[in-house]
């Protein structure tokens, strides 16, 4: 079934996925879990966004498969988020250049 996202009719996996990753405050929460586990609370004082946002975008995040709940230690990256976010890391490095040489 071809799933309808903003500015893309066709619904091509990379379309969604851009969706997902462009909604705010996603690729925040993807990034606070980088190291370690959070508890709702901690990710809410790290972001400082309110937590209906942190909610939605938590939800989201678990329906993708990118986040699941540890209900001892929180909120984690599953090993589709572990792998997203080592496609991200690159791009980190190519942005601390980009942003000294402009």
């Amino acid at each position: 079934m071809v799933k309808r996202v903003r500015g893309s009719r066709t619904g091509r996996p990379i379309m969604v996925l851009l969706d997902l990753l462009g909604r705010r405050w996603t690729l925040r929460i993807v990034w606070e879990l980088r190291e370690e586990p959070r508890r709702f609370r901690e990710l809410q004082d790290a972001i400082g966004a309110s937590p209906t946002i942190i909610n939605t975008r938590l939800a989201e995040l678990r329906e993708a498969k990118l986040v699941r709940l540890d209900e001892e230690a929180g909120y984690r990256l599953t090993a589709l988020g572990e792998e997203l976010l080592r496609l991200f890391l690159p791009l980190h490095v190519w942005s601390e250049k980009w942003a000294k040489a402009i």
